[in-house]
């Protein structure tokens, strides 16, 4: 169920937040750098997280100034996201398990303090402008912020017992 209001929203954001990086603290750097048959890995992962954050702060600021809000990102649109993602991954692929981490943490520092920095009127009184679309300001940076830090989350424990059963 997703957040109706700024307290639920950081409430919810807190507590993914809080579980994710319990969990990342727990990776040591060859597991977090270990590709799988994806070729994705922990650190791809969490550097992602961190960058969908960036893109929700530049989609709102773009909106609020009368942009046009590139979604996801300018030259792709939603079904394009393997190849964005792709992407994104070969242009994180010097990136280092510490600065991913570091990267996370920023990132979600910035989601906070938009999240705090917003009243419930602006977070869930209507749509985000130029989303064309219903999702309120609050529910696209759940979207950024805790539902992908629950699918993080979720892959790293999922890579985590394949690296112990192996």
């Amino acid at each position: 169920m997703a957040a109706t209001n700024k307290m639920e929203l950081q409430a919810i954001t807190q507590k993914e937040f809080g579980k994710l990086i319990k969990l990342i603290d727990s990776i040591d750097e060859r597991l977090a750098l270990k590709k799988d048959a994806e070729d994705t890995s922990i650190k791809d992962v969490v550097a992602h997280r961190a960058h969908w954050i960036d893109l929700f702060i530049g989609w709102y600021v773009d909106g609020q100034a009368g942009r046009t809000v590139y979604f996801p990102a300018k030259g792709y649109k939603w079904n394009d996201l393997k190849r964005y993602n792709a992407g994104l991954r070969a242009k994180q692929v010097g990136l280092s398990w510490d600065n991913a981490k570091k990267a996370l943490r920023e990132s979600y520092t910035i989601l906070s303090d938009f999240i705090e920095n917003h009243t419930d009127n602006e977070l869930y009184a209507g749509p985000m402008k130029g989303a064309n679309n219903q999702w309120t300001p609050g529910r696209w940076a759940e979207a950024a912020g805790p539902s992908h830090f629950r699918s993080a989350s979720k892959y790293i424990r999922q890579t985590q017992k394949k690296h112990n059963a192996g």
